[in-house]
């Protein structure tokens, strides 16, 4: 009876400890894709941005909807840093989260008193920021395995 018993114990600790792993490991694949989601927003960003720049210099909605798009990314990115990432992910969302910061920066620098000041936005280095924080994509990616 008494060896029943431990064996039942032994069985039952494995059978959390495994539940726990595979927890972890969810947790981890739902962050990969949160992490390769924020990204893949951003890099459509850079991709459309060099073309709407150039069109809201003369095209008043064009500006209103690229001011919008920047308001949007300004959000998402501070939703973003707002994450609980898993242990396995801790340093990589770190360095998200430092990036994320310079960007933030460089879109408040566009966003004067809330408009978007277009003249601080063809000067701004935001475009190289997002492709710095695109780098990091393979890493996400080795994540989600």
């Amino acid at each position: 009876m008494r060896k029943l018993m431990v064996l039942l114990l032994v069985v039952s600790s494995m059978m959390l400890s495994a539940c726990t792993w595979f927890e972890s490991a969810n947790q981890t694949v739902q962050y990969a894709d949160s992490a390769q989601e924020h990204i893949h927003r951003l890099t459509d960003f850079a991709e459309q941005a060099p073309q709407m720049i150039q069109d809201a210099a003369t095209n008043p909605e064009t500006k209103r909807q690229l001011e919008e798009r920047l308001v949007a990314l300004k959000e998402d990115i501070e939703q973003f840093n707002l994450m609980d990432a898993p242990a396995m992910a801790k340093d990589l969302h770190q360095q998200i989260i430092e990036k994320n910061q310079v960007l933030l920066q460089e879109i408040n620098d566009a966003l004067v008193n809330g408009h978007l000041a277009l003249d601080q936005l063809q000067n701004s280095p935001i475009l190289q920021t997002i492709t710095d924080i695109t780098g990091l994509l393979n890493r996400i990616e080795n994540l989600g395995l």
